[in-house]
C-alpha cells in the first residue's frame, strides 16, 4: 500500500527530498563561508589603509569573484559524474584556509580568505545541477535560494555564540564553526547524490539541460544578448547590496544598539526564508514556462520596491532598525533569489534552448561580485567614518530606482523577443 502511493506521488516525494537536501547541504557549506563575518575585528591593524575586516571581505569576495569568472567555464562544461567529491574536496580546501587564516598572524592571514572563498564559488553551481531542467525545480531551487539566507543569518549566530558563550577568539571562530558541520556536510553531500535525475516528463516540458563548449556558449549569449546585458545589470545591484548586508550586517546592528545579540542574525532571515520561500516556491504552480518567466521580472521590481521604500522610511526616523533590517533584505532577497532558481531556468524552457542554467547564473555571479568589491573599495577610501547603515541605506533608495528602469526594459525586450519567436506551449 505505502509502495504504490509512493509511486503515484513520486514526483512530489522526489521535490521535496532534493529540496531539503539541496537547503541543507548549501546552507552547510555557509558555515565554511560567512561565519568570519560575525566578528568586527575592531582591535586588528588595517592593511593598505583598509580595515581589517573590509580587507577580509575584499580578499573573500576577490575569491569568489576569481571563482564565479572560472565557473563560467568550468560549470558550463561540467560532466554529472564525480559531483559528490568535488564538493568535498572544495569544502575542505576552504575549511584548511581558514585553519592558515587562524595560526598565521595578521595581517598576511588575509590572503586565506581569498584561498577559502575561490573553492566555494564553484559548489552553487555543482549543487544546483542536481536539480535543474525539472517541472519541481522552482519548488527545489526556491529552498536551495533560500538557504543563503536563513544559512547566512544562522551560522553568524552559531560564529557569536561561539565567540560569547565559549571564548573562541575571533580568528579561530570561522574555523570552529566550519568543525562544527563537517560531519553533517560529509552525510549531506552523500544524500545529494542519491536525488533521482530528471524523468522524461521534465524534459519535455523543461528541455534537456546540457554542457555548453565555447561557441556554443557564445551563440547563445549572442541570441539574448540585450536582454542578459540588462539582467546582469540588474543582479550586480542585487549582488552588491545583498553581499554588502550579509558581510556588515553585524558592523549594521552594532551602530543600531544590537551588538552583543547573537540572535539578532536569526531574527531578521528567518522571517525572510519563510516568505521568500513560500512566494517564489508557489511558481511551482504556473505550468506555462513563458508566464512564469514573465512574472518573474514582475517579482523583482516589487522586490526593489520594497527595499527603496523601506530603507527611504528608516532614514526619516519612520521605521524602526530591527524591521527596516528585516524589511529591506525581504526586497532585496525577492530581487536576488529568482535570479538563483527560476529566472534562467525559465527562459532556457520559455525559448526551448539547450544549455544549462549555471552558465548564465556564473555570468551574472562573475559581475555580481566585481561590483561588490568595487562598493567597499569606495566606501573605504571616500566615505570617511560615514555609518554603514546610513550609507547602505541612501544606496539601496538610488539603486532601488536603477533596478526597476532596468528590469522594466529586459521584459520588454523579452517579451517582444518571445512574441517574434512565436513559440507556443503550455
Amino acid at each position: 500500500m505505502a509502495i504504490s502511493y509512493f509511486k503515484k506521488h513520486r514526483t512530489f516525494f522526489v521535490a521535496l527530498y532534493a529540496a531539503i537536501i539541496t537547503f541543507l547541504t548549501y546552507a552547510t557549506v555557509y558555515a565554511f563561508r560567512k561565519p568570519f563575518s560575525a566578528g568586527t575585528y575592531q582591535d586588528m591593524p588595517r592593511i593598505f589603509g583598509l580595515g581589517y575586516k573590509d580587507a577580509l571581505v575584499i580578499s573573500q569576495v576577490l575569491g569568489y569573484m576569481f571563482s564565479k569568472f572560472y565557473g563560467i567555464k568550468f560549470i558550463a562544461e561540467l560532466k554529472h559524474f564525480g559531483r559528490g567529491k568535488l564538493i568535498l574536496i572544495l569544502v575542505g580546501i576552504s575549511w584548511f584556509a581558514l585553519f592558515l587564516f587562524a595560526i598565521i598572524p595578521a595581517p598576511y592571514n588575509v590572503i586565506f580568505l581569498f584561498i577559502n572563498g575561490f573553492p566555494l564559488g564553484i559548489i552553487w553551481g555543482i549543487v544546483f545541477s542536481f536539480v535543474e531542467g525539472r517541472k519541481a525545480t522552482d519548488f527545489i531551487g526556491a529552498a536551495l535560494a533560500v538557504s543563503f539566507i536563513f544559512s547566512s543569518g544562522f551560522v553568524k549566530s552559531v560564529g557569536k555564540i561561539l565567540m560569547v558563550q565559549l571564548h573562541v577568539k575571533e580568528l579561530w571562530m570561522p574555523f570552529i564553526t566550519g568543525l562544527v558541520f563537517a560531519l553533517p556536510m560529509i552525510i549531506l553531500v552523500w544524500l545529494l547524490e542519491k536525488i533521482p535525475p530528471p524523468t522524461e516528463d521534465d524534459k519535455s516540458q523543461r528541455v534537456v539541460r546540457s554542457s555548453l563548449n565555447k561557441s556554443e556558449r557564445i551563440i547563445f549569449f549572442r541570441n539574448f544578448s540585450t536582454g542578459l546585458i540588462l539582467l546582469v545589470i540588474v543582479y550586480v545591484i542585487l549582488t552588491v547590496f545583498r553581499d554588502i548586508r550579509d558581510n556588515f550586517a553585524a558592523d549594521m546592528f552594532r551602530e543600531m544598539g544590537f551588538g552583543k545579540n547573537a540572535a539578532v542574525f536569526t531574527e531578521t532571515e528567518t522571517p525572510i526564508s519563510i516568505i521568500v520561500l513560500l512566494l517564489i516556491s508557489s511558481m511551482i504552480f504556473i505550468k506555462n514556462n513563458a508566464r512564469a518567466f514573465f512574472i518573474t521580472h514582475y517579482l523583482i521590481i516589487a522586490g526593489f520596491f520594497i527595499a527603496g521604500i523601506s530603507s527611504w522610511l528608516y532614514l526619516h526616523n519612520m521605521l524602526a532598525p530591527l524591521y527596516w533590517m528585516t524589511l529591506v533584505g525581504l526586497g532585496l532577497y525577492i530581487g536576488y533569489i529568482p535570479f538563483n532558481c527560476i529566472l534562467f531556468d525559465r527562459m532556457i524552457a520559455t525559448y526551448r534552448y539547450t544549455g544549462n542554467v549555471g552558465f548564465l547564473m556564473y555570468v551574472a555571479d562573475s559581475f555580481g561580485y566585481l561590483g561588490s568589491v568595487g562598493v567597499i573599495i569606495l566606501k573605504t577610501f571616500f566615505s570617511g567614518h560615514m555609518y554603514w547603515s546610513v550609507l547602505y541605506g541612501n544606496g539601496v533608495i538610488l539603486f532601488s530606482f536603477i533596478g526597476v528602469i532596468g528590469t522594466a526594459i529586459a521584459l520588454y525586450y523579452f517579451k517582444a523577443k518571445y512574441k517574434k519567436t512565436k513559440i507556443v506551449y503550455a
